[in-house]
């Protein structure tokens, strides 16, 4: 099926993506793997090409372009390249951290951060999910409380993506216990800053590249000033910003998805047994035809997603519905794609092998897929 989603200028920036994805990206994918970090050299890089910030304001050396297509060409252009760990970085710099600090920040914060997360010179990450917590936020035990000059920062975050490069933080707090939803705040914390540490650098089953670390937060004092938004407001702040989370987290499914899929297509057409090629089996020839009619019609119900998203219209509940429709369909296609590789699939020198291993996070962050179903499931009896 032929999408209509781009216009010639997406195919312009698909070409610029393309090359510096094959060029700066690709030929270190395996050393990055082994050594599970990404070079800061590449995120300036990216930066230097209008790769990062893509809507952030023009002020602050952003892109300014309200169009989450040309994010999504990244996204595909990453997941074709068999640079999940890379993607999973810089989605979280674009689609997490920037958006908070663009419609949260202060003058003076925006000023200080957006233009060298723009630029790639500085690396964001966004530290939610503490041990023993997970998807349940109002359980979280890092605290903030009030001194005279200021806040004392105290906890612990883990399975923070992009942890180890990270040069600020967007911290969730709570900051009242007996407030409920109201009792949590959002704080931007710079990695110098005295009492903030790393932890351990957390070996994954996959997205092996890409940092993933535990931070601590050592009595770390900050300033009125390092509060994001409104003190209170961290709770609604964070429901605000997860459907663009969620609908990242889908993209990226679908086009991984969809890049398990083209690669074992080739494979099929390239191998031979019992004297004849691999799509030449009636069983070959059926599974990709559901796997093909299977991606099409993602591809319609996410196409429409990313419009209803720039439309300023997604709502908690459509964001669900894509994120867990999604990251459970590349599972069931990275699966039957893996099976399609036979022995070789089993083989992390083969793309398909690693992206199975990758595929497995989706439908774990961003909230569990239980936990889509019963955002949809309260919407349907409400």
């Amino acid at each position: 099926m032929k999408r209509n989603l781009y216009d010639a200028d997406h195919d312009l920036f698909r070409e610029t993506v393309r090359e510096f994805v094959t060029r700066e990206v690709a030929p270190h994918r395996e050393r990055w793997d082994e050594a599970g970090l990404i070079d800061r050299s590449v995120w300036s890089m990216a930066g230097s090409l209008g790769l990062l910030g893509i809507d952030a304001p023009a002020e602050y050396g952003g892109g300014a372009v309200r169009d989450y297509r040309y994010r999504m060409v990244v996204i595909e252009e990453l997941c074709a390249a068999d640079s999940a760990s890379f993607n999973a970085g810089l989605s979280v710099q674009d689609d997490l951290v920037l958006p908070y600090l663009i419609e949260l920040a202060s003058p003076d914060q925006k000023l200080r951060w957006i233009p060298a997360l723009c630029a790639g010179t500085a690396i964001g990450a966004l530290a939610l999910t503490e041990p023993g917590t997970g998807s349940d936020l109002q359980r979280v035990r890092t605290t903030a409380r009030r001194t005279p000059d200021g806040w004392i920062l105290e906890g612990q975050k883990t399975f923070i993506t992009n942890g180890v490069l990270a040069d600020v933080v967007v911290v969730f707090a709570r900051t009242d216990a007996d407030a409920g939803a109201g009792g949590f705040t959002l704080f931007l914390v710079d990695t110098t800053t005295p009492g903030f540490r790393r932890g351990r650098k957390l070996a994954k089953l996959g997205l092996r590249g890409n940092d993933t670390a535990e931070l601590f937060f050592d009595d770390v004092v900050l300033r009125d000033a390092d509060v994001l938004g409104a003190v209170g407001g961290g709770f609604g702040h964070l429901m605000e910003r997860l459907p663009r989370e969620r609908l990242s987290i889908a993209a990226t499914s679908l086009a991984s998805a969809q890049s398990a899929f083209d690669w074992t297509r080739a494979y099929t057409r390239e191998r031979t047994a019992f004297g004849q090629r691999i799509d030449e089996f009636q069983n070959t020839r059926f599974v990709l035809a559901e796997i093909d009619t299977e991606l099409d019609v993602a591809w319609a119900f996410l196409d429409r997603s990313i419009a209803l998203l720039d439309a300023g219209e997604l709502t908690a509940v459509d964001a669900a519905k894509a994120k867990w429709w999604l990251s459970d369909l590349q599972q069931n296609v990275v699966d039957r794609c893996l099976q399609l590789h036979g022995g070789y699939g089993y083989m992390l020198e083969y793309p398909i092998a690693r992206a199975y291993a990758d595929a497995r996070i989706q439908p774990i962050y961003g909230g569990t897929n239980e936990i889509m179903k019963e955002i949809i499931g309260r919407d349907l009896v409400r």
